[in-house]
């Protein structure tokens, strides 16, 4: 019988096993969504954004990837609080070799550059047209702030809290990385423009994400890949992230010429293309 059950680590709980911990970490996501909605309400954020963006859609879409930080607050109580979840911490602490300043930025070239390419490649094939739109240095920095609070959410609760639990119930690395991988796409379901190829590459960019904290220890790397590739695509080259478009950044789309192609999705953006997936395959 020990030898049948070998795959669990005898200090698993059953709060790890992989459903349960999916369904926690879902849970603590939604009261984070909303204890983030309530303090950008009560601190009065949206209006303060919206004053200093002049615009309401601009200042609203600042306000949403603003708060959550919700996330972050009740996912580091969660691992404060419950005494077994305290060495999670360890993970966000850049006194680590693997967790340092060096892989955060190394990430976050990594972000810039993989979805860089694949506009770049866009742009090349006719699939779609930029032109500059305007730079306003308070605006694009508090942009690339809130995209990071965004991110680096996502990452803390999947490659940081959800992955830990998996590692500490199941012995097979695989388990945790394809477990967290496979939470974090099925977030993006209800994304507008979601389809079986863009699935696919937000769980194989997941995957890769994993392999980051696997390999090298360091979640850092993680949150400012993901970030780098959302600000550049959302904020700095004014594309869908994850199908939904921000109306500030550095450059503009013509959507009206806009087209499907091997590296761009006209409803999901360069995430919803077999390029994306290929090129993010080939860095995991």
């Amino acid at each position: 019988m020990k030898k049948r059950f070998s795959f669990v680590r005898a200090c698993g709980q059953w709060s790890d096993i992989l459903p349960v911990a999916a369904i926690i970490s879902f849970v603590l996501v939604l009261i984070g969504q909303m204890a983030g909605s309530g303090l950008i309400g009560l601190t009065g954020l949206r209006d303060l954004f919206i004053s200093m963006t002049g615009s309401e859609a601009s200042g609203t879409f600042l306000a949403q990837y603003s708060l959550f930080i919700g996330i972050w607050i009740v996912i580091l109580l969660t691992m404060i609080i419950f005494k077994k979840n305290r060495p999670m911490l360890d993970a966000l602490s850049f006194r680590k070799s693997g967790s340092s300043v060096k892989g955060a930025l190394i990430g976050l070239l990594l972000g810039f550059l993989t979805n860089g390419f694949c506009i770049l490649m866009s742009a090349i094939m006719g699939d779609i047209k930029l032109s500059y739109n305007r730079f306003s240095p308070g605006i694009f920095f508090a942009f690339l702030l809130a995209v990071t609070i965004q991110s680096g959410a996502e990452e803390i609760t999947d490659r940081c809290y959800l992955y830990q639990k998996l590692r500490r119930r199941y012995r097979n690395p695989l388990v945790a990385i394809i477990g967290n991988a496979a939470l974090f796409a099925s977030m993006h379901l209800m994304n507008p423009g979601i389809t079986a190829v863009s699935f696919s590459q937000i769980l194989i960019v997941g995957i890769l994400f994993s392999l980051f904290v696997y390999y090298y220890d360091c979640l850092w790397a993680a949150i400012m890949m993901h970030a780098g590739w959302n600000f550049t695509q959302s904020i700095v080259f004014g594309l869908p992230n994850s199908g939904i478009v921000s109306e500030y950044s550095l450059f503009k789309l013509e959507a009206a010429s806009a087209r499907n192609g091997f590296f761009y999705n006209v409803n999901f953006g360069v995430e919803g293309s077999l390029g994306a997936v290929v090129i993010l395959a080939a860095v995991a």
